[in-house]
């Protein structure tokens, strides 16, 4: 029976070298969520297949082409490619030849970044590599979207977020592993169990049989010599199957064991090589030199984030009327709170509490319209007091 599996496949040709990809896309419901920061970040994610527990979501949140490196959002436009007039007659013609040249430099950002995608050794680092190409792949259209550059910008920031605050990745994948190996040792003791008890039941019927009252002395005879193969054999299967007991006890001290040394104990506080980097920050550091796009951390993250959606939210291209311009209006706001930017937060949640008032009693016939505009606004009340009292002098 195969595995269940918490992703579906989608086979993708790149635009760019042609190279059929299949990628993964997390099935709904393979993992929960126990709510959201302030700045909509997930919080306290649980996956059902616990092997993931170790993976941020976003580690499959941009397609990565194996060959070339290309990558977009992994969206149902991306899918649907070459059904895109506008994509193949405007950005591609664009953005394929570029990306080919710097494909073909030695130590471009593009090439430097996309060979050190490893999902299986650094899930988490592979999703913040992966958004940085997606966003240098996205400016180098010609009229590139601001609001998706700040939107990568802010999911790059997230997943710092969880690797600096959060228990360590490759911990939390370990445990995931053993939790799935342990269930499983659970399982094989349970079927030994049962076939000793099958064995029992097995032999108990043996003997009934040879036993039986009603058989004449002329079949006792002609049964005796099978009676002596039968409980010989029996007898030799009992004590294979009694000599697992041991065994499995062996093999549950060494899981036990090799928990407490995996696991167990306090978490050190070094940091990971990266490859042949002391740390996946130096790597991204010796990056940095090639393209100045590159963010270090959830701070430099969040500044870039705060750059690219006001100016989306300025040219007013990018971002449509109503929630998705209050929403935008909000997390520039928030984000500049977060990086201590109490004036220009001011400046916005004032703009958004107003803009969201407005639109909440212009479409006051449709709730559903105005759900969303109703949680922002309640957000950017309680976060515009928080931003008021940090900026006040202590």
């Amino acid at each position: 029976m195969a595995t269940e599996s918490p992703f579906l496949l989608f086979r993708v040709e790149c635009p760019i070298c042609k190279q059929l990809n299949e990628f993964e896309t997390i099935r709904v419901g393979a993992y929960a969520e126990e709510g959201r920061d302030t700045d909509f970040c997930p919080t306290n994610v649980k996956w059902r297949f616990p092997r993931y527990q170790g993976y941020n979501p976003l580690v499959f949140f941009i397609a990565t082409c194996g060959n070339c490196h290309y990558s977009r959002e992994f969206s149902n436009t991306y899918r649907d490619w070459k059904s895109d007039t506008n994509f193949k007659t405007y950005r591609l013609k664009t953005v394929k030849p570029k990306h080919l040249d710097l494909l073909a430099t030695t130590d471009s950002a593009l090439k430097l970044l996309g060979e050190a995608v490893d999902v299986n050794r650094y899930p988490n680092e592979a999703a913040i590599l992966k958004l940085h190409l997606a966003i240098f792949d996205e400016q180098l259209a010609d009229h590139y979207s601001r609001l998706d550059v700040g939107r990568f910008y802010l999911r790059i920031a997230w997943v710092y977020r969880d690797l600096e605050s959060g228990e360590n990745p490759s911990r939390q994948l370990i445990k995931g592993l053993l939790h799935e190996i342990e269930a499983e040792f659970g399982q094989t003791r349970n079927a030994v169990t049962a076939l000793q008890r099958q064995l029992g039941e097995l032999n108990h019927k043996i003997t009934s049989h040879f036993d039986a009252p009603q058989l004449s002395a002329e079949f006792r005879s002609q049964m005796l010599s099978f009676r002596d193969r039968y409980e010989a054999s029996l007898q030799t299967f009992n004590l294979h199957s009694q000599s697992f007991d041991p065994q499995l006890d062996g093999l549950r001290s060494l899981l036990d064991e090799y928990r407490r040394a995996v696991v167990g104990g306090s978490e050190g506080s070094s940091q990971a090589t990266f490859g042949k980097y002391p740390s996946f920050h130096d790597y991204l550091a010796s990056v940095k030199r090639q393209w100045s796009g590159i963010v270090t951390n959830e701070r430099e993250a969040l500044e870039m984030a705060v750059y690219f959606y006001k100016e989306a939210f300025a040219n007013g291209h990018d971002i449509a009327p109503g929630n998705q311009q209050i929403q935008a209006s909000y997390l520039i706001a928030e984000l500049s709170r977060r990086i201590g930017d109490y004036d220009e937060a001011k400046q916005y949640f004032t703009s958004t509490i107003k803009s969201g008032q407005e639109f909440i009693y212009q479409n006051r016939q449709d709730p559903s319209r105005v759900a969303l505009a109703k949680k922002i606004l309640e957000l950017a009340i309680e976060q515009g007091r928080n931003n008021l009292a940090a900026s006040r002098p202590a």
